[in-house]
């Protein structure tokens, strides 16, 4: 037993012999190989980039593969003489470098090749996504070859799931940036999944593997479909943030584009934004309950109903219920018909903080919710007294700033002015 079986079993329980061990018996078959790597990979980053890049350079010369001492002195003239003889020496003691005494030349060894090999596919998949890329590419590699293990598969198996699961969650999370971040990363990654279904369509059709194998390809099938399938997933997540997103008046932006903004900006820049905005904020249930109200909704009532019926299909035919329009007749609008009143017979010019505020802070937030109905062009076609009140002619005017409110439990209002469209075209 050698050195370095000594240590190994000192891993190892009381009892246990390393070849018993399945998992550990491939690379025990293989410590040749992997001593060349060891040789390779040991020690400090800058002694690891130097043995490799003369390993490199000696390997890259198809043409004349066998090394002079003196060629590669003159070649390697920018290493230091003393440290490439100590790099070429242990290339060679470790199996790396094959030393022809016949010739007195240098030549990659045969496990030197493959270690070179190898290394050279890693280094050309180097980007975001790519590392899918190179599992593909070594299974493709082997189903060429009529050599392909399980072992790749699984590989690829589990980088797919890896990718679904953080596709799923990116959308679960319904964060805008993580999505659109999450359908970057399968466009980057969409060309060697569907050059992975064409190398998995040829392995489950070969007749010759075995029975284990056949079911991880069958596996890796089902979930390179699901993965094309998620480009949809994502174009619908968008849509329905779409619907929510809060545009800002007539300027062309929403919050999408205010949230970009402020992602790009560094902490000191943040600050220097939220500096004196904070201490003037108005109450969130006055500005933002009824978007609240509707995504609370949604999510409460609306996406539940709407997985029940994707689970059970479309539920019978009913017909419609017959309280309805007795429901919608007892409805109570005194409220808005009390403030259409008030604005019917508005007469010039007046300041939202006189003429709003009434009663208390719930009546003067619902008679301002309803000033936003002003000049809607659909109220032509509709009834009621909210219609009534969109079709007043009149106008809304505000300034950006806040003004201060004497009473009805209101500290601060929106400046503005409600102008008569027949005073104004006078």
């Amino acid at each position: 037993m050698s050195e370095s079986d000594d240590r190994l079993h000192e891993y190892l329980r009381a009892g246990i012999v390393a070849n018993d061990v399945p998992a550990l018996f491939p690379l025990l078959k293989a410590r040749e190989l992997l001593r060349a790597f060891s040789t390779l990979f040991h020690g400090g980053e800058d002694a690891v980039l130097v043995r490799l890049l003369v390993l490199r350079t000696i390997g890259e010369r198809g043409h004349a593969p066998d090394w002079s001492p003196q060629e590669l002195r003159e070649h390697f003239a920018y290493i230091d003489a003393t440290k490439l003889d100590t790099v070429l020496l242990r290339l060679r003691d470790n199996g790396l470098l094959a030393w022809e005494s016949e010739t007195q030349r240098y030549r990659i060894s045969p496990v030197g090749r493959q270690a070179l090999s190898a290394l050279s596919l890693l280094l050309q998949f180097q980007g975001e996504g790519e590392e899918l890329a190179y599992v593909t590419a070594q299974l493709a590699a082997g189903e060429t070859m009529g050599r392909v293990g399980t072992e790749d598969l699984q590989h690829l198996l589990s980088r797919l799931n890896e990718l679904r699961d953080d596709f799923d969650r990116a959308v679960l999370s319904g964060s805008e940036h993580r999505i659109r971040a999450a359908a970057a990363t399968l466009k980057s990654v969409w060309r060697w999944v569907e050059k992975g279904t064409e190398v998995v369509r040829l392995i489950a059709q070969d007749g010759e593997i075995d029975p284990a194998t056949h079911r991880v390809a069958q596996q890796i099938g089902r979930a390179q479909s699901a993965m094309l399938r998620q480009a949809s997933v994502f174009q619908r997540a968008l849509n329905q943030l779409d619907r929510h997103r809060v545009h800002l008046g007539g300027s062309g932006l929403s919050s999408s584009d205010v949230n970009r903004w402020l992602r790009s900006m560094d902490i000191p820049a943040l600050a220097a934004v939220a500096d004196g905005m904070l201490a003037e904020r108005l109450a969130p249930a006055f500005i933002l309950g009824d978007i609240a109200l509707d995504i609370a909704d949604y999510e409460l009532v609306e996406r539940e109903r709407e997985g029940a019926e994707e689970a059970v299909g479309l539920p019978p035919a009913q017909g419609a219920p017959e309280e309805t329009r007795e429901l919608a007749a007892s409805a109570d609008f005194s409220l808005a018909e009390a403030w259409y009143e008030d604005l019917a017979n508005l007469a010039g010019p007046v300041s939202l903080a006189a003429l709003v505020p009434h009663a208390d802070f719930a009546t003067s937030a619902y008679r301002l919710s309803l000033l936003g109905l002003l000049g809607d062009p659909g109220a032509e076609s509709r009834v009621g007294a909210l219609a009534a009140l969109a079709r007043l002619p009149l106008r809304l005017t505000l300034s950006g700033t806040l003004e201060g409110v004497d009473g009805a439990d209101v500290g601060q209002i929106s400046a503005g002015h409600l102008l008569s469209e027949v005073d104004k075209n006078e």
